[in-house]
């Protein structure tokens, strides 16, 4: 695999509703390994707040509960703040799937308590160029239907 560039893709979703951050270009010899997934309130200046996410390649089958062995999850994320307002948050929990490659779209599931309900997140990942066969196994990889 080549190396072609590197992106970063953010945005601000509603709590309890999957976002669709569009990847595909319509090649199969080219997709995104995922290196960075975070899950952000929108409001950290709150005294009490939880919010979590999880990162798939697939819209029907992401939900609420996070699944390790679910290959079209690949990134789980959180953030949590007991205490004061003033006071610091505790530290966000971000993990991806070293493994992963992407040809077509991601999807994000996210949820908070926070005030309003919205979150934000945060993607990072590098663009590779690999040969036509290897996109073809990996979308067929990415719909949880290991070859």
């Amino acid at each position: 695999m080549k190396k072609i560039g590197q992106y970063t893709a953010r945005g601000k979703m509603a709590g309890a509703t999957v976002e669709r951050v569009r990847l595909f270009d319509g090649r199969f010899d080219t997709g995104y390994v995922i290196t960075k997934f975070m899950i952000l309130v929108n409001d950290p200046d709150v005294s009490s707040y939880d919010a979590y996410g999880v990162l798939g390649t697939e819209e029907a089958t992401l939900g609420q509960n996070w699944n390790l062995s679910r290959q079209d999850q690949i990134g789980w994320a959180s953030m949590k703040a007991d205490g004061a307002a003033t006071g610091p948050p505790g530290a966000p929990f971000h993990l991806v799937d070293r493994d992963n490659l992407v040809v077509e779209d991601l999807f994000i599931y996210g949820e908070t308590n926070s005030a309003g309900g919205d979150l934000n997140y945060y993607i990072e990942m590098d663009k590779y160029e690999f040969p036509t066969a290897k996109g073809a196994l990996t979308m067929v990889r990415n719909k949880n239907q290991a070859v």
